[in-house]
């Protein structure tokens, strides 16, 4: 029995030479997701740089085949509608993340405050409309003939400030914050919206990033409001649906090419989508980094607290 236990011990892997070896078992995966993450964004980024013709024969790949620019020189091809996209795009974000950043966060703690006595019904109405809604008709009437935002930038602002998914996850984040916190303050003669200011919000960081993260996304790649409510050719279109509308006219060129007999490869259809694909995810991939931490565990701890 002794002798078994000895040769047991001796055949054992060391604890150090075990934990290395799950150490580089685990960089390994990690480090394969991460590029099978990367990967079809770096092809969309190769497939912007190639020809057409190689794109069409050959396919996608991880280098550029006929390295050309090309598709951005047809993107950019109106350089000032490209950068009051952009512009346009930049101010509606910021400005759109900031009000209904803090106006979310002012609802999430009124509806957290156990001494807030319609609390629960409250909630149960915003819960109810994430299940039902008017409608598309009903939207645009309200937009365009009782609040009369037609042709107006406010109509892609006002519409996406707030959500219901961004209250009920904010909230659930600041229940975790104790109420005593809350009381100590109000003793000490601190007002609601002082006490929320100096020492909700900055308890509320990764909450705040994460639902942030969630307006920002939602305003840069928003185009339908666009389409609806601006039709005046002196305005700006949002990027997304100027994007949008370089495709769509790449795609009537080509359809009208092909029943002209012209040869499809010299269209670049594809590769302009890739390039209008870089143009557009650019900047948010950027700014991701630095909000990434944050952002993991806001939507953790938010999804988990009940």
């Amino acid at each position: 029995m002794e002798r078994g236990a000895t040769l047991a011990r001796r055949n054992a892997i060391p604890l150090d030479t075990s934990g290395k070896v799950i150490r580089a078992v685990g960089y390994t995966i990690t480090i394969l997701f991460a590029f099978a993450c990367i990967a079809p964004f770096w092809v969309v980024i190769t497939g912007s740089f190639s020809s057409e013709k190689s794109v069409l024969v050959e396919g996608f790949s991880l280098w550029p085949r006929d390295a050309t620019t090309f598709a951005y020189s047809l993107v950019f091809r109106q350089p000032d509608k490209i950068v009051g996209s952009y512009i346009l795009t930049i101010v509606l974000t910021a400005t759109g993340t900031v009000i209904g950043l803090f106006g979310t966060s002012m609802a999430a703690y009124a509806l957290c405050r156990p001494d807030f006595k319609h609390r629960n019904y409250i909630a149960l109405f915003i819960y109810f409309t994430t299940l039902f809604s008017g409608g598309l008709i009903p939207w645009y009437m309200l937009i365009t003939r009782y609040l009369n935002l037609k042709n107006n930038y406010l109509s892609l602002l006002l519409p996406a400030l707030f959500s219901q998914f961004n209250i009920i996850l904010m909230r659930n984040f600041m229940k975790g914050i104790p109420h005593s916190i809350t009381e100590s303050a109000l003793i000490d003669g601190g007002g609601d919206f002082k006490i929320f200011l100096r020492i909700i919000l900055p308890m509320s960081g990764p909450s705040l990033a994460t639902v942030g993260l969630f307006i920002g996304l939602g305003y840069w790649n928003q185009w339908y409001p666009g389409m609806l409510f601006i039709d005046d050719t002196k305005l700006y279109h949002p990027l997304q649906l100027l994007l949008y509308n370089i495709i769509n006219s790449a795609l009537f060129i080509r359809n009208s090419a092909a029943a002209s007999n012209i040869p499809p490869q010299d269209i670049p259809f594809e590769t302009m989508k890739m390039a209008c694909a870089v143009v557009a995810t650019g900047p948010i991939v950027a700014a991701y980094p630095f909000v990434q931490r944050y952002f993991i565990k806001g939507i953790t701890i938010g999804a988990v607290k009940g």
